[in-house]
């Protein structure tokens, strides 16, 4: 086994959890998963630590806001506190006017099912990026994010390493190529990968604790 095996071996061993699995979404080609994903690529994208917009999206599903029906019919002052709740507070009254306002897209324009903008896009990844982006707040690094997590259930994307994740692989003197980093992981899930890539992007201490352990 060479070097770069050995350094990927051991981020996604030490590493290697989707942020959807953190969230506690467990990530099916449904309607609900698919939705609270979209939301959490939504906070997620925000200049907020991520581990309290993983806080934040719990806490909008302990609300009952896990589907856009429920997210629409919600008040303005619910979703707001239940953002608050997450420690979503520096974006919550701009954010809970575009959850709401997206969850009613999504109703309108896709039936509150985003397998449907999938079918839209007809199997383009470029279509697929650019329809995630008319949700209100979800610009380019968030419908990456929902792209790199969606991965395993939506394969036409994978394999899909945005910036984000390049950068870590960099950070790890890795390939920059998708193609050979997939290579690389073997049988890993390809939305696996890419969230032990983002993991080593932003902790310091994830790309020292990989070289180590890799030898």
């Amino acid at each position: 086994m060479g070097r770069q095996e050995r350094v990927v071996r051991e981020l996604i061993g030490a590493h290697g959890r989707t942020y959807a699995e953190e969230a506690g979404i467990g990530l099916k080609g449904t309607p609900q998963p698919l939705y609270r994903l979209l939301v959490l690529s939504h906070l997620l994208s925000a200049r907020i630590r991520g581990s309290i917009a993983l806080a934040t999206a719990r806490a909008l599903h302990e609300a009952g806001l896990r589907d856009p029906r429920r997210m629409a019919e919600a008040t303005w002052q619910q979703r707001v506190d239940a953002l608050g709740r997450g420690g979503y507070r520096r974006y919550d009254e701009r954010t809970a006017t575009q959850l709401g306002d997206g969850a009613e897209l999504l109703t309108e324009r896709w039936g509150g099912d985003l397998r449907r903008l999938r079918q839209e896009a007809d199997g383009k990844v470029s279509e697929l990026h650019r329809l995630l982006q008319e949700f209100p707040g979800m610009g380019p690094a968030g419908a990456g994010i929902f792209l790199r997590e969606a991965q395993g259930v939506w394969p036409e994307a994978a394999p899909y390493l945005d910036a984000k994740a390049l950068q870590g692989a960099e950070r790890l003197n890795l390939p920059q190529d998708p193609e050979r980093l997939t290579e690389l992981a073997g049988d890993t899930d390809p939305a696996v990968l890419a969230a032990a890539l983002v993991r080593a992007a932003v902790g310091k201490e994830v790309v020292e604790d990989t070289l180590r352990r890799a030898g």
